[in-house]
């Protein structure tokens, strides 16, 4: 029986268009989270997160201590870098990332006394973070915490936590969102973390909730995940915030659509969030809120979801930024004979990529690995105007048209018809009968009206 109710909220708990891929979560959900031991060495790219690089502040040689940073973020749109173990910085390198993306970095080799990571995790699932104590902490307080610490969101976007949180007297927080749905199939990394440190995210949003001087806190989960529900239920017992259960649906995650969903609120085209009096958070950036003001601790690991039929034990794990994908696997019993393609995120948004040696980053949500049977090996034909990527896409676009104005060197077109309201979501390409990678040639899209702006 459904879970689906949302009384209380002026929303209906859907949004128009979507898709309904199967889920693949049953192969990680029951996985309880394990904690990775300390690795050899670390990489850390100067910029895992939306926003100016910071600037490296350490030399090779020096020695570092857990948590101290490493790179600062100096710009608004920035965040610092701090290192998740104690060590010695070997040399400035190069990394290339899932999405193609070369970046400077700093190898941290590992040295002297460490703080084990299971300690920090025991931290975060503990049931002794407080709730009631919230108001000693002053908004402008929280907000510098949050940036000196490098939170980012970890829901993928990896966009710089304090610029959502810093006041704004022109756009007032009515309302304090936190995103608890997970709705790319396969990755189960959130649901575990609801289940086992329910009680750090409720303390969380409760600090984020006071620095944005918000009315209303709301967490927001889908109804295929009711263990999640019941914690956070216990959890929010006796606080200001509610509880939200949705429609299970693809892409009911993105902030649009749940603010669509929850709240009946359009964000006007190009706008944001806060735009409608909505500040946004995914449900692992409030754990690491909650660490970071209470615990004085800054971002330096985070649960990753390693799954897929491709690899041998799909596993939620707690792991340090910065280890490399090849350990993650290794961890995980390594990939199956039959496995085909190994993807940094989950199948709808994720990037395939090859080099194992690229680091776990802070926006790193997990690893999705594909056998041969689950990939579509099937040739692109002639797109027939059947309409279906329109009526899957949320946006309301007309992704044939974004994408032939890509295909063709148009970006006037391609501009015309609202390329950048584009989330990359992957609807459409999952839809086409055609097989047209749609969401391809809609990024490499963007990328030429961004070359055309520039002249």
């Amino acid at each position: 029986m459904s879970l689906f109710r949302l009384k209380g909220f002026p929303g209906t708990g859907n949004f128009r268009h979507g898709i309904h891929p199967p889920d693949n979560k049953a192969l990680s959900e029951e996985s309880k989270v394990e904690v990775m031991d300390i690795p050899e060495s670390v990489t850390l790219p100067l910029l895992q997160h939306l926003g100016v690089p910071c600037k490296p502040v350490v030399k090779p040689g020096q020695t570092v201590r857990y948590g101290e940073m490493i790179g600062l973020g100096e710009a608004f749109v920035s965040a610092s870098l701090h290192s998740p173990i104690a060590g010695k910085v070997k040399r400035m390198t190069v990394v290339t990332l899932p999405n193609g993306k070369h970046l400077p970095a700093i190898t941290i080799q590992a040295d002297g006394d460490q703080i084990p990571p299971q300690k920090i995790w025991d931290e975060m699932r503990s049931k002794d973070w407080p709730r009631d104590c919230i108001s000693i902490y002053d908004p402008l307080t929280i907000v510098k915490i949050i940036h000196d610490s490098g939170i980012v969101g970890l829901g993928g976007a990896a966009f710089p936590t304090h610029v959502k949180v810093t006041p704004n007297d022109t756009r007032m927080i009515d309302t304090l969102m936190i995103n608890g749905c997970e709705c790319e199939p396969y990755l189960t990394c959130d649901y575990r973390l609801m289940q086992e440190a329910a009680r750090s995210i409720v303390t969380g949003a409760l600090l984020t909730g006071r620095a944005v001087s918000a009315r209303e806190i709301v967490i927001c989960v889908e109804d295929n995940k009711p263990e999640a529900i019941k914690k956070l239920t216990e959890a929010t017992e006796q606080t200001v915030i509610k509880i939200a259960v949705l429609k299970t649906k693809y892409p009911q995650g993105s902030e649009k659509q749940l603010i669509k969903s929850v709240l009946g609120l359009e964000i006007p085209l190009g706008g944001l969030p806060s735009d409608v009096g909505v500040a946004m958070s995914n449900v692992g950036t409030m754990a690491t809120v909650a660490r970071a003001v209470i615990k004085e601790a800054p971002l330096t690991h985070r649960v990753i979801s390693v799954s897929g039929r491709g690899i041998k034990t799909p596993r939620n794990l707690f792991v340090p930024i910065g280890i490399s994908m090849k350990e993650v696997i290794d961890f995980c019993g390594g990939i199956t004979h039959d496995a085909a393609r190994i993807i940094a995120g989950g199948p709808m948004m994720g990037f395939s990529f090859s080099d194992l040696s690229a680091p776990v980053t802070k926006g790193t949500s997990g690893l999705t690995v594909l056998t041969h049977d689950e990939i579509s090996d099937e040739k692109e034909t002639p797109c027939i105007r059947c309409g279906r990527c329109v009526d899957a896409c949320p946006m309301n676009l007309i992704p044939t048209r974004l994408a032939l104005a890509a295909r063709y060197n148009s970006p006037s077109i391609a501009s015309q018809y609202h390329i950048h309201a584009c989330f990359e979501c992957g609807c459409c390409t999952y839809v086409c009968p055609a097989k047209i990678n749609l969401v391809q040639l809609i990024r490499t899209g963007k990328a030429l009206v961004a070359a055309w702006a520039k002249r």
